[in-house]
């Protein structure tokens, strides 16, 4: 009986350590390393902007390459060294300082559902705060600046597994596709794997000098009302 007991607590334990775990948003680093004493850090970002949100299948905004894409909109006021965006789902416990919520989270914020996360930053050709409308971003040249799928940088997941993402791009300045300027900006995130995309799920996006003005919304009225 006592061996019984003591194997109960043992898994146990070992599922409260992964939820834990799971819930553990460590410091977000830039490409700007720093070596201190034997180790070498990546410097972390100054200005870190958040948003929680859920996704459930349904309420996807494209299909593209036979895949559910969602986007969150990014209005980056002025020009950038370099941008950092991370996702990870579910949100679970995680407690982040001045996130934005949007209503779909706040009403699912309990749920256990989570996906495997691939992100992508992509940069529009609107420059303007006048000229975004839900038609504009519609029909914008966007360019997908990079992406990400797993990182080992990341928490893991509940299900044990590193599926949640992040990734790091730094202005090309030579190259007026590639750089940071003003804009409008917009995270896309999807599954990498064939299936469904729902859960709760925390993006940020960060820089390594401040940027007032962020903001971010999952649509484009919602992020004409922060301008």
């Amino acid at each position: 009986m006592k061996t019984k007991i003591l194997i109960l607590l043992a898994i146990f334990a070992l599922g409260t350590s992964v939820e834990t775990q799971a819930q553990k948003l460590g410091k977000f680093g830039g490409l700007t390393e720093k070596k201190i004493g034997p180790k070498t850090i990546k410097v972390p970002y100054t200005d870190i902007v958040s948003y929680m949100g859920y996704a459930a299948p349904g309420n996807e905004d494209e299909v593209k390459d036979g895949k559910k894409f969602y986007y969150i909109y990014v209005w980056i006021p002025a020009v950038a060294p370099e941008l950092g965006v991370r996702m990870m789902s579910p949100v679970g416990k995680t407690k982040v300082k001045g996130a934005t919520s949007s209503a779909a989270y706040t009403e699912n914020a309990g749920s256990k559902d989570f996906f495997d996360t691939y992100i992508t930053l992509e940069r529009s050709d609107i420059i303007s705060k006048d000229n975004i409308t839900e038609e504009g971003a519609k029909n914008a040249n966007w360019t997908i600046l990079e992406r990400n799928d797993d990182s080992s940088e990341m928490p893991k997941q509940p299900s044990g597994s590193k599926y949640n993402s992040l990734l790091r791009y730094k202005s090309e300045v030579s190259d007026p596709l590639k750089a940071l300027t003003v804009g409008l900006y917009r995270i896309g995130f999807t599954t990498y794997k064939t299936g469904e995309v729902k859960g709760t799920f925390l993006a940020q996006v960060a820089a390594p000098i401040k940027l007032p003005g962020v903001v971010m919304a999952k649509t484009i009225e919602d992020l004409k009302k922060g301008l």
